[in-house]
């Protein structure tokens, strides 16, 4: 695949064709249309907990999912917008100590979901009768069956606004090193996203990952120089907004989010690629078998090309189900990859590498950008 910044470590790349996983016959329709029918369906809880990123990211998982699943069903949701990282712990403790955990759902990261998965306290979710509308890269990489359902792909660009690049879109990640945006740059807290590229700025491999990162540690001490603002997803919005800075490296969702509110702002794919990675949804052990059953039916439902279209509409992004269309002013844009040549120069590294090694690659930009 000459060309394709990938990494084959227990992955491979996948088509947006049709995906085969197949989820049992359906012999009947429960009252979503969607599972397949019990003889009788188990008590309704008043509420299921799901819990979201902020900002534009709930707005939208409401607006396409949430608020069709409750006018369905007539159960509540609740958004819980503690971050990933932070529910993380107390979910795995509740299943390990026998309790019930503390939400429905966990829309996640897939590495962050994988770590979970592997630790054994995540649901099987193949029984779900969507599965077998979706495309394969909704199926967890190296993991058996379903113990995730990945449900929209997205890219780590580079997010500019034009005035501040006066002789056009940056071409490579090199030109933030220019002195004139010192303190006008902005990167994750964890510096995620943005690990790959660098490794490639510095003049390294991908096939380096993660044997040898120096290359990137090199590259972003050199960013540190600049003195970037470091944040979460509502922040890069915020920042873009109030002027405060002229790039980021963020998902294409905070920067669209930035644009739609009338702020002037584009974004590129540079020279040295940009991480692409997957969003996905799980239900931790241990909830009682009526809760359980109507958070698989929430999940089953955010599998369907209508809850999808509004979902990702909101957050310009591909989604795992065929016929969700892009919206207007995403077709044929390079952060909206529907096709396998759009994958060309977007960087993709096996969940399997990530989580062993995420961790320490978060701790070592931690300490390079502190120190």
């Amino acid at each position: 695949m000459k060309g394709t910044k990938f990494l084959t470590d227990t992955i491979s790349r996948r088509s947006f064709m049709q995906g085969a996983a197949a989820a049992g016959g359906v012999a009947g329709i429960s009252a979503l249309g969607l599972r397949p029918a019990m003889a009788q369906e188990p008590d309704k809880p008043a509420e299921l907990i799901i819990r979201a990123w902020g900002g534009s990211w709930v707005d939208s998982l409401k607006a396409g999912v949430s608020d069709s699943f409750t006018a369905k069903t007539g159960i509540a949701i609740r958004h819980d917008l503690t971050e990933d990282n932070e529910i993380q712990p107390k979910v795995w403790a509740a299943v390990a100590q026998g309790r019930v955990p503390p939400i429905h759902i966990n829309w996640d990261t897939t590495t962050n979901a994988t770590k979970s998965a592997l630790r054994g306290v995540t649901e099987d979710l193949s029984d779900l009768p969507n599965l077998k509308n979706t495309t394969d890269l909704a199926k967890p990489v190296g993991l058996d069956g379903y113990p995730i359902v990945n449900t929209y792909g997205y890219v780590y660009v580079l997010a500019y606004r034009p005035e501040a690049f006066p002789d056009g879109a940056p071409k490579s990640w090199k030109d933030l090193l220019d002195p004139k945006f010192k303190g006008r740059l902005a990167f994750y807290n964890d510096g995620i996203g943005f690990h790959f590229p660098a490794q490639v700025a510095g003049g390294g491999k991908l096939e380096d990952i993660p044997g040898n990162m120096q290359p990137a540690w090199d590259f972003i001490t050199k960013m540190k120089e600049q003195q970037p603002l470091l944040g979460e997803d509502p922040d890069f919005t915020t920042w873009f907004q109030r002027g405060e800075i002229d790039a980021a490296c963020t998902i294409s969702t905070n920067a669209r989010e930035a644009k739609k509110n009338g702020i002037d702002i584009k974004w590129v794919v540079p020279e040295e690629g940009c991480k692409f990675d997957t969003d996905g949804l799980w239900i931790p052990k241990g909830l009682p078998a009526n809760e359980l059953y109507w958070a698989k039916e929430y999940i089953n439902h955010a599998l369907t090309v209508e809850a999808q279209q509004v979902w990702l509409d909101g957050l310009g992004l591909p989604g795992v189900v065929p016929g969700v269309n892009p919206p207007a002013d995403l077709v044929g844009d390079p952060s909206y990859p529907t096709k396998p040549e759009d994958f060309e120069n977007l960087i993709r590294i096996s969940s399997k590498i990530q989580v062993e090694n995420e961790s320490e690659w978060f701790a070592k930009f931690k300490s390079i950008m502190q120190g």
